[in-house]
C-alpha cells in the first residue's frame, strides 16, 4: 500500500487548512438556536447576499438543506420534478418522501441535463381531485451524477417557470463550480430560484455545512423545520467560521480542480478511447465508462487503491474521480497514470 493516498473519490475529503482552523478557533459565538450567534449570522447574511437572497440558514448538510427547500416549495401530496438522476431523488435516501411527504416524477436526459420538451410535458396542473399536482421543478447544478456537468438551458427553464408560476428549486451544492467555470456570478443562478443551496464543504473545502437561502418568510419557517428535525445548533460559529473562510478564499482557485479534471479525462481518453470525453468535462468531476475496457468497477478501484489512488464506481460500469484543494496536479497526474495503466492493461 502507498503511503500517500491520493483520495479522488469525492471533494467532501478535504481537510480545513492551517489558516481555517485558525478562523474557526478565533471565532466569536453564542447560541444559535436563540440566533445569538454572531458568527452563524454573518455566514448566513453573506451566502445569501452572494446568491441575491433576502436570507439564509446554515444547515449540517446539503441534503438537509435541500429537504427543507423542497417542503417550503410543495405541500404534502405534492410533488417535484427533476432529472432522474438528481442528487435529491436517487441521493437523499427517499428523505423528501419519508420527512415531507413529496412525490417526485422524473425525466431523463445526458449528463442530467434539462430538457424543456419533457419538463413542459411533465408538469401537471390542477388537472382535478385525480392527478397530483406539480408545485415545483429542481434543478442540480452543476449535476454531480451526470459527471459535475453545468446546466446550460438554465435561464431558458426559469423563465418558462416564471411565466406558469412554478417556483424553481436549486440545489446548488456546487454551484461555484459552475459560477467559476462560466464566468457567471452565483447570484445570476440563485436570483432565479425561489430557494436554493449551496455547500461549503465540497469544492470550497470547510469541514461541514450548507446555506440554504430563500426570502425572508422562507428560512424562517425552514428555520423552524430545522429545528422539529432535531437540527438546530448551538455555538454553531466554530463551523461557520470555516464557511466564512471558505466563500471569502476558495472560490476561484476551483479553476485548478477543473484543470485538474481536464487533464486526468485527456490521460484516460488517450489509454482507452471512448471511456471519456475530455470536451464534455466541465468542471471537477469526471466518469469513466468502463464497459468497453474489459474491467470491472471493482477491479478497477481495487487495483487503484493497492497503487495508492482512491476513486469510486457511480453505476455498473461508472467510475468517479473528484478533484480538488487537497489534491494537487502532481496527485492527479500520477492518479490519472495509476488508472491508465489499469484500464488499458
Amino acid at each position: 500500500m502507498n503511503a500517500h493516498l491520493i483520495d479522488l473519490r469525492s471533494d467532501t475529503v478535504t481537510r480545513p487548512s492551517a489558516e481555517m482552523l485558525a478562523a474557526m478557533t478565533s471565532a466569536p459565538v453564542g447560541d444559535d438556536v436563540y440566533g445569538e450567534d454572531p458568527t452563524v449570522n454573518a455566514l448566513e447574511e453573506h451566502v445569501a447576499g452572494l446568491l441575491g437572497h433576502e436570507a439564509g440558514l446554515f444547515t449540517v448538510t446539503g441534503s438537509l438543506a435541500n429537504m427543507l427547500g423542497v417542503r417550503a416549495l410543495v405541500p404534502r401530496g405534492g410533488e417535484v420534478l427533476c432529472e432522474a438522476s438528481a442528487h435529491i431523488v436517487r441521493a437523499e435516501l427517499g428523505s423528501h418522501a419519508a420527512f415531507a411527504g413529496v412525490t417526485t416524477r422524473t425525466w431523463s436526459a445526458p449528463a442530467g441535463q434539462i430538457d424543456l420538451e419533457q419538463i413542459r410535458t411533465l408538469i401537471a396542473p390542477d388537472l382535478g381531485p385525480y392527478f397530483v399536482i406539480t408545485s415545483a421543478v429542481s434543478v442540480e447544478n452543476t449535476h454531480n451524477f451526470g459527471g459535475g456537468s453545468i446546466q446550460h438551458s438554465f435561464d431558458a427553464l426559469a423563465d418558462e417557470l416564471d411565466a406558469s408560476g412554478l417556483p424553481l428549486h436549486l440545489d446548488g451544492a456546487r454551484l461555484w463550480n459552475a459560477a467559476v467555470a462560466t464566468g457567471r456570478t452565483v447570484a445570476s443562478y440563485g436570483v432565479r430560484a425561489a430557494a436554493a443551496s449551496v455547500c461549503l464543504s465540497k469544492g470550497l473545502g470547510a469541514p461541514v455545512g450548507s446555506v440554504l437561502v430563500g426570502s425572508t418568510e422562507l428560512i424562517r419557517e425552514a428555520r423552524v423545520w430545522r429545528k422539529r428535525l432535531g437540527a438546530g445548533w448551538r455555538q454553531a460559529g466554530v463551523l461557520a467560521a470555516a464557511g466564512l473562510y471558505a466563500v471569502e478564499h476558495n472560490v476561484e482557485r476551483l479553476a485548478e480542480d477543473h484543470a485538474n479534471a481536464q487533464a486526468i479525462a485527456t490521460v484516460l481518453a488517450d489509454a482507452a478511447p471512448g471511456s471519456v470525453k475530455p470536451d464534455q468535462v466541465e468542471t471537477n468531476i469526471v466518469v469513466v465508462d468502463l464497459a468497453g475496457t474489459g474491467h470491472t468497477v471493482p477491479e478497477v478501484v481495487a487495483g487503484a487503491r493497492d497503487a495508492g489512488v482512491l476513486v469510486g464506481g457511480v453505476g455498473a460500469t461508472q467510475l468517479r474521480i473528484v478533484t480538488h484543494l487537497d489534491a494537487s496536479a502532481a496527485d492527479c497526474r500520477t492518479a490519472a497514470e495509476v488508472l491508465a495503466r489499469i484500464i488499458a492493461g
